[in-house]
């Protein structure tokens, strides 16, 4: 009787299941399929078999958008997420207790707020700020004697790539704030009080107590931070366009213009594959690896 009663709730996953086939295996079993073709947008696809892959192996601009990416993905796991650690240990350990929640929480809100803005807006406030001739940056350099290190932030190809990471931190710490501030919610206060008992102080009970209670949290910011990582169109969209010079260009971006721009979608569907497939290989090795961490620790 009751596997019968299971087998009624199978009918409810068949409409998402049928989305999931139209929005998301449909288009990318069309797109691995359009990486094996020559095709322009318009008349039918010639298929090259494997050119594409072979032309990305040669292609100077595609692997510099990798290491971009690969400078993002050590940025971005490493800063917002040490940074979102330490204060959601202060907002919820000290602010919440000795100021009260409610404040620790507007502290909260005020970080992710970045997080629910469009990115569109983003990029206007920040070229606004970074702006060379007039921007807020520059000003303040100028007002504290500091123009000497007033610079054209986005427009020099040596500055580019670190204003945007300086950007882009900004925008991603709320996102793991929120998650450990969660995490710190669900550790039993009595462990911390135990310890206290036993003599431990502040660092010993972060390292040791915290620390591996939240490990699971911290999996999951650095695996979909990573995945982000990969995948970054937006904030290089708005505020670089993958200039100057490439030298903000991610592989997102390439794929992109290589599809609209130079209406070349044979060899733009290849750099998203190409994505799709690292994003996909370091998906089954981090879980795989935090598995076997899960199994040892048993």
């Amino acid at each position: 009787m009751k596997t019968r009663l299971n087998r009624g709730y199978y009918w409810f996953l068949i409409p998402g299941f049928i989305l999931f086939l139209i929005f998301v295996m449909l288009p990318f079993v069309a797109n691995i399929y359009l990486s094996f073709t020559r095709w322009s947008g318009v008349g039918i696809p010639e298929f090259i078999g494997l050119k594409n892959y072979l032309r990305a192996i040669d292609d100077f601009n595609f692997w510099l958008s990798l290491k971009n990416n690969v400078v993002i993905i050590v940025v971005l796991t490493t800063i917002p997420t040490i940074i979102a650690l330490f204060l959601a240990v202060f907002l919820f350990q000290f602010v919440a207790v000795k100021v009260g929640k409610t404040t620790a929480n507007l502290f909260k809100a005020g970080f992710y707020l970045p997080q629910i803005i469009p990115v569109a807006i983003i990029g206007v406030i920040w070229k606004w700020i970074l702006q060379p001739n007039w921007g807020a940056l520059n000003v303040i350099l100028e007002k504290i004697k500091l123009g000497s290190l007033a610079q054209n932030w986005l427009g020099d190809p040596g500055y580019a790539l670190g204003a945007v990471l300086v950007v882009m931190v900004w925008f991603q710490i709320g996102y793991p704030l929120v998650i450990f501030m969660s995490a710190l919610q669900r550790i039993d206060p009595q462990i911390y009080e135990s310890a206290r008992v036993d003599g431990a102080k502040g660092l010993r009970m972060f390292l040791s107590i915290t620390l591996p209670l939240i490990s699971p949290e911290f999996y999951v910011v650095v695996l979909t931070t990573i995945i982000y990582s990969l995948k970054i169109f937006g904030p290089i969209f708005a505020l670089t366009r993958g200039g100057p010079g490439n030298a903000t260009m991610v592989a997102s971006y390439f794929s992109y213009k290589n599809f609209f721009e130079f209406s070349n979608v044979g060899y733009g569907a290849t750099m998203s594959t190409i994505i799709s497939l690292i994003i996909m290989l370091i998906t089954v090795v981090y879980i795989k690896l935090q598995s076997f961490e899960s199994t040892e620790g048993e």
